[in-house]
């Protein structure tokens, strides 16, 4: 039983020291906040996928009661502790997307055009902003064919959790 303890106390120890590196990157005042803006790349750099939503809730869960557009580090560490000790906001299993892209090419070329893409991901679904689509498209199309190989891409884009 102690054993199990101590080494639960190290993993908090692990994450506390990953969660507060992460926070200190974007702490650009050294006074221990972070604009509120940059929570979800955070979280995201600890490994976590939280959806739109999540994150809503999440920063909901760290703000202030009076937001001042801001979030401090003594409220953001033992939330983000919690999500990490529970494994919240996982990313999808590779096989997952596969599939997911396969229903998109029902010919089973294994691309989708630069076209579909973007119509599959600005009309479907949580829509995603221009920036966004920019950001994703600048990683996934090839610029030659113009064209997203989602194999490829889903390899790049999945988190090894080793």
């Amino acid at each position: 039983m102690a054993e199990e303890k101590e080494r639960e106390e190290v993993i908090v120890a692990e994450y506390h020291k990953k969660i507060k590196d992460a926070f200190e990157v974007f702490d650009h005042e050294t006074n221990n906040t972070v604009d509120v803006r940059e929570i979800g790349t955070i979280i995201r750099s600890l490994g976590c996928c939280p959806t739109e939503g999540e994150l809503h809730d999440f920063i909901a869960e760290v703000e202030e009661e009076e937001p001042t557009g801001y979030i401090r580090y003594e409220k953001f560490l033992p939330v983000m502790t919690k999500a990490l000790l529970e494994r919240k906001y996982r990313p999808i299993a590779e096989d997952v997307l596969l599939r997911a892209f396969e229903v998109l090419d029902p010919a089973k070329r294994g691309i989708l055009t630069k076209e579909e893409l973007v119509k599959y991901m600005t009309e479907e679904g949580e829509p995603f902003s221009q920036e966004e689509m920019e950001e994703m498209l600048s990683a996934a199309i090839d610029p030659e064919s113009n064209a997203i190989n989602y194999r490829d891409y889903i390899t790049m884009m999945v988190i090894d959790e080793n």
